[in-house]
């Protein structure tokens, strides 16, 4: 039992050691269209809108690479289509957003 614990707390550490707080620049999309809207005829902002009222999660686009958005839903919505500036804590292609800005 005692073993059970002591990797459990191992994997707890090693877990918190793995998310990293950075800021890191991109455009707000969805999961499901990524760098590409699929709507036609909406803005990039009412696209993810829609997707994410259909089910997919808010996104950051950041060249190549698509990040699952995680946190206050609301404050992320407000930025939806906008280069951003998101600082948070990124672990492998999640960031648990702490701040969300529209970039200057």
């Amino acid at each position: 039992m005692l073993k059970k614990i002591a990797i459990a707390a191992a994997f707890v550490l090693t877990s918190a050691a793995i998310a990293q707080t950075q800021e890191i620049r991109g455009t707000v999309t969805d999961s499901m269209c990524g760098k590409h809207h699929m709507m036609k005829n909406a803005s990039a902002a009412e696209c993810t809108r829609a997707c994410v009222k259909s089910g997919s999660e808010f996104a950051l686009v950041v060249g190549d690479k698509l990040y699952t958005l995680k946190g206050d839903k609301a404050q992320i919505d407000k930025v939806a289509g906008s280069n951003v500036r998101v600082r948070g804590d990124v672990n492998g292609t999640t960031i648990t957003v702490k701040e969300i800005k529209a970039a200057s």
